[in-house]
């Protein structure tokens, strides 16, 4: 029945949907459509099994402060770890959790081991991280539980590529937040949320000692070298630590664009790190070349390449 509605549905629009591109693995997938909300490694196999790309995991820290897969510490939960609620008034500690069975089958799973997974993975992936409705100490416990790790914060809009939508002034305020707790040694500011904005919340959020990435998205196309060099100045001018661009080719000639316009801004402009991504399969040189380019940062898997 869904198949047949995808294919009604496809038809009636202008445009082919990919469909494929937009579902997600909701808690990493379930099993047999009876075991959900798992974040289980057979839910994750599944999911990828079946060529799910998106996947998303709900995350908690355990009472001895650390990360793993599962939604939240609730009756519902234990029920489903064969465990009794009372025992755990906060949370389970992570041997305790480890050594429980989802459904009395299932093993769980830490953060650390899926990520584990997803970087043997091929081609590109995203994961999407549910901490649920936090209390103010979790950044902090998140921020000890990563030691010396430095921890970046990020709320990607929708108008930049992320699956939420959120007011401008919200979006102050969370920056601010996280700022204020002094816990994020750098915060993520979309530079295109208003240039009197994104100044007073580069300013704020300097005040609390931390470094600012500023960002920008293009999904659709490549812009030409001029407008990315300019992107990236603005940025600069504005206050920015690192400056950070990624962008979508369609040709060849886009992601030597992309390369062109990075040593362009590193060897003529730039007095700070910057940031510089070309985007999907075809772009894959700039994340592996990019640092001789100018670039500071690229991605990449821990086994298999990506």
């Amino acid at each position: 029945g869904g198949m047949a509605w995808k294919q009604s549905r496809t038809e009636k629009l202008k445009k082919p949907v990919c469909w494929a591109d937009r579902l997600v693995a909701a808690a990493l997938g379930g099993m047999d459509m009876r075991y959900t909300n798992m974040n289980t490694p057979e839910g994750l196999n599944h999911a990828l099994e079946h060529g799910f790309r998106l996947f998303e995991a709900d995350v908690r820290l355990t009472s001895d402060k650390k990360l793993v897969c599962v939604n939240g510490w609730s009756k519902s939960t234990y029920e489903k770890l064969g465990v009794c609620a009372q025992q755990y008034p906060d949370a389970m500690d992570y041997d305790t959790f480890l050594s429980c069975r989802m459904y009395g089958t299932f093993p769980t799973m830490d953060v650390k081991h899926l990520l584990q997974r997803l970087c043997q993975q091929q081609g590109d992936w995203k994961l999407i991280l549910d901490i649920g409705k936090p209390k103010k100490e979790t950044l902090a416990d998140i921020r000890a539980a990563l030691g010396e790790t430095p921890l970046l914060f990020t709320f990607r809009t929708k108008k930049e590529g992320g699956v939420r939508e959120m007011d401008t002034q919200a979006y102050i305020s969370l920056n601010k937040a996280v700022a204020a707790t002094g816990n994020a040694d750098l915060i993520d500011v979309e530079i295109f949320t208003g240039d009197g904005i994104v100044t007073d919340l580069i300013s704020f959020i300097h005040k609390n000692n931390a470094k600012v990435v500023a960002s920008n998205h293009d999904f659709d196309k490549t812009p030409s070298k001029s407008d990315i060099v300019y992107r990236l100045r603005k940025m600069q001018d504005m206050g920015a630590d690192i400056p950070k661009i990624a962008v979508m080719p369609r040709t060849k000639k886009d992601v030597l664009t992309l390369l062109a316009a990075t040593e362009e801004m590193a060897s003529e402009y730039a007095d700070r790190p910057i940031i510089t991504i070309s985007m999907s399969g075809l772009g894959s040189i700039s994340r592996i070349a990019g640092e001789v380019f100018g670039s500071c940062l690229t991605f990449g898997s821990g086994e298999t390449a990506s």
